[in-house]
């Protein structure tokens, strides 16, 4: 077994091994393994305190801020109030100080009582209750051994923990589907009681022993599963439902909620009532020892149970599922089943069970959310816009957290400052919109948390005062400059002569442009689009469909393309690079008018680049960096493309990263990860609409790309979505229009 051991963060401990319900579906009694008959009926006082050591232990040894224990059974509550304290008690005592604890207990609910609740109060221990539905669906199966129903007394249960003392300790209900059951009276039952969450299970099968399906129907499951979401869905999803949850979540690039879905690493071990520790408990559906590791609380850390190659195949993700899952396109949502139910005949290597439910399954909800889920700013320019902006701003906020303090004066006065530039106008809106305020954002991070802090307070302080400016604010803003220069951003650099070429000037509104106080001297820009022998303005260019453009080569943290950027060009210099650039644009133009229309909305700022094709850096939206030398018009299209793409990448999932999936596509000898393939599927369609020569080869290329996508399990519902519209590009290009 490969990869990192994966430390436990979640204890099921047995406090009791027996139950006061018969049910026929329950897999510690009803199933392989019957090793509770050998087992004490309750936990020891000995088995209590090593759990909790051996719990702390793991703890500190993994530096966990928390971890859950669940009491589990047999029937925990019949172990009664005095050892369930002892069990609170202990674990509270040796986890404090080291990790948060998070107590829980699953119960069927009949003896629950106020004495039970007064003592869960105490010790925060917070409640699940098992229930299949109606009175009719529940005593198909949950009923005593003589027979008697026991829904009565699970409604009580229900009550008593709805009751406003006891509500903050209520976890929901667990339901186990039986596709006898009317799946919508199923469902109104149990929203009716108001759970704060409902969790329905699969019933425990294997190939061996597969679940009942009536008629013999391959999606029986998935069918009654689906009804479910429907009818929650069109009563506006009032209540959570944990296996919707997951499957929208995991569509959406997200991780899975639950044990039984997803590719998520187990972080489960058992704790029973003798104090052996086992694997995961629904193995005890697959054969007798399945669970076995030989370890115990007594002589074995909880480290040595993660190592056991049981542990270990469960902590594999894509390569713990086997050859057929691995090439599903819903493995990510479904994540191959439960482990338990791919068992057929001593091995868990094939898929589960209940393949072609989870299938229709993960199928079906895509299918019902995916109008809703898919971002907007896959088709809304004004949506991306804002989803960039909402990016940088969270960057700045972030930023402010991590420096907790250590920016000093300077950064505490700018941020004031920032404050009431944001209350008064929009100006600092339309400076924070620059690309490279991104670049500035991202370095400032990167030196924190590489245990530098610098002055990030200064850059603020400058894109404040440019703020101030663009929003009319006759508002005074301190900057500190190095270098003899002093920088604003969208605007430009005012050359200063303070001492060693470095201090502070006041920066403020005029009449007519701006002024800045230095060392006793003011200087006026009266038109800060007009260059003087102090003032260096950011220069524009207008191209053919992309007017007023940026010409940046004066932020100093525009270096950001991987490839060195120029200096500051001479004005014939910048007037001559102005004029090549536009002149490629306008062939790019000529070529795919609908290309450079969408390029030109989002491109606002191009920088000069030493050498290199068009290029596109570490900053925000709207900027590539360019080499007059490596200008053509298909590599500009190749940038603004590529462009494009990061910025819906920086707002938007469109695949999941938690995966090792590797996809073979043409012109490279090994399997590409999906991000590869998705840029060359993405700049594909659009050179093969520039055409030349080699049309009919990219239009191939683009096509096997397309076509890998398509079976990407990564890839989420917007993923799907924009692979949709490349599709139609690419069909459109390729009937010649």
């Amino acid at each position: 077994m490969t990869g990192p051991l994966v430390p436990f963060r979640e204890i099921v401990l047995k406090v009791h091994s027996r139950c006061d319900l018969a049910c026929d579906h329950c897999y510690v009694y009803e199933h392989a393994d019957q090793s509770w008959r050998t087992r004490p009926k309750a936990i020891s006082d000995q088995a209590i305190h090593w759990t909790a050591l051996r719990l702390a232990e793991h703890a500190r040894t993994h530096d966990l801020p928390s971890v859950s224990v669940i009491l589990h059974g047999g029937e925990p509550l019949l172990a009664g109030p005095a050892r369930l304290r002892r069990v609170c008690e202990e674990l509270t005592g040796a986890l404090e100080g080291t990790a948060e604890l998070d107590l829980r207990i699953h119960t069927n609910g009949l003896q629950l009582s106020p004495r039970y609740l007064d003592l869960f109060d105490e010790f925060n221990v917070r409640v699940g209750i098992s229930l299949d539905g109606d009175r009719a669906a529940n005593d198909r199966h949950r009923r005593f051994a003589d027979g008697r129903t026991s829904h009565p007394l699970v409604l009580r249960a229900v009550e008593l923990l709805r009751q406003d003392r006891y509500a903050h300790l209520d976890l929901g209900l667990l339901c186990t589907i039986d596709v006898l059951n009317d799946p919508v009276a199923v469902h109104d039952a149990l929203t009716g009681l108001g759970p704060p969450r409902i969790d329905f299970l699969l019933p425990h099968a294997t190939w061996d022993d597969p679940p009942h399906r009536p008629a013999g129907s391959p999606t029986a499951y998935a069918d009654w599963i689906l009804t479910v979401f429907d009818r929650w869905d069109a009563q506006g999803r009032q209540i959570p439902v944990r296996l919707f949850e997951s499957v929208i979540s995991t569509l959406n690039g997200g991780p899975s909620l639950t044990e039984s879905l997803g590719l998520a690493p187990t972080d489960l071990v058992v704790v029973e009532t003798d104090g052996t520790l086992e694997q995961v408990d629904s193995l005890k559906s697959a054969y007798e020892g399945a669970a076995f590791t030989g370890f115990d609380v007594f002589s074995h850390t909880f480290d040595e149970v993660a190592a056991h190659p049981g542990v270990r195949a469960r902590q594999l993700g894509l390569a713990g599922v086997g050859e057929k899952c691995r090439e599903c396109p819903v493995v990510r949502s479904c994540g191959g089943g439960l482990y338990t139910h791919r068992y057929r005949a001593g091995s868990f290597d094939q898929e589960s069970v209940y393949c072609t439910d989870l299938e229709a399954l993960v199928r079906g909800i895509e299918t019902r959310t995916a109008a809703a889920t898919t971002s907007p700013a896959l088709t809304d320019p004004q949506e991306l816009d804002a989803g960039q902006q909402d990016l940088t701003r969270t960057l700045l906020a972030a930023l402010h957290t991590e420096l907790a303090g250590r920016g000093g004066e300077e950064w505490a006065r700018a941020w004031e400052l920032a404050g009431t530039v944001e209350q008064r106008s929009d100006g600092l809106d339309t400076v924070l919109a620059h690309p490279y305020a991104r670049s500035w954002l991202l370095s400032c991070l990167d030196a924190l948390r590489q245990g530098r802090t610098g002055t990030p307070g200064s850059r603020l302080a400058a894109h404040v005062a440019a703020g101030a400016l663009r929003g009319g604010l006759d508002l005074p803003v301190t900057v500190a400059y190095t270098g003899g220069l002093l920088h604003l951003p969208t605007y430009g650099a005012l050359r200063l002569t303070g001492p060693a070429g470095s201090g502070r000037a006041e920066v403020r509104i005029a009449e007519k442009g701006f002024l800045v106080r230095s060392e006793g001297a003011e200087l006026h820009v009266p038109r800060p689009d007009e260059a003087t022998a102090d003032w260096q303005p950011l220069r524009r260019t207008d191209c053919d469909g992309a007017p007023d453009l940026a010409l940046d080569d004066l932020d100093p943290y525009r270096d950001c393309f991987g490839t060195p950027v120029g200096e500051r060009l001479t004005l014939a210099g910048a007037a001559d690079w102005s004029r090549r650039f536009a002149h490629t644009w306008s062939a790019l133009r000529a070529a795919v008018p609908a290309h450079a229309e969408d390029a030109a909305a989002r491109l606002t700022t191009v920088t000069p680049l030493t050498a290199g094709e068009p290029a596109v850096g570490r900053h925000g939206a709207g900027a590539i960096g360019v080499s007059l030398p490596g200008l053509t018009p298909e590599g500009l299209l190749r940038a603004t493309r590529r462009a494009k793409l990061r910025a819906l990448l920086d707002v938007t999932d469109l695949y999941a990263q938690d995966g090792a999936w590797l996809h073979r596509v043409a012109r490279r000898q090994e399997p590409a990860p999906v991000s590869e393939v998705l840029s060359c599927a993405y700049e594909g369609v659009a050179l093969a609409a520039y055409g030349g020569e080699n049309r009919a080869r990219t239009l191939a290329h683009t096509r096997q790309a397309l076509e890998a996508l398509e079976g990407a399990a990564e890839l989420t519902v917007s993923g799907r979505s924009l692979v949709a519209a490349l599709w139609d590009e690419w069909e459109e290009t390729a009937r010649g229009r």
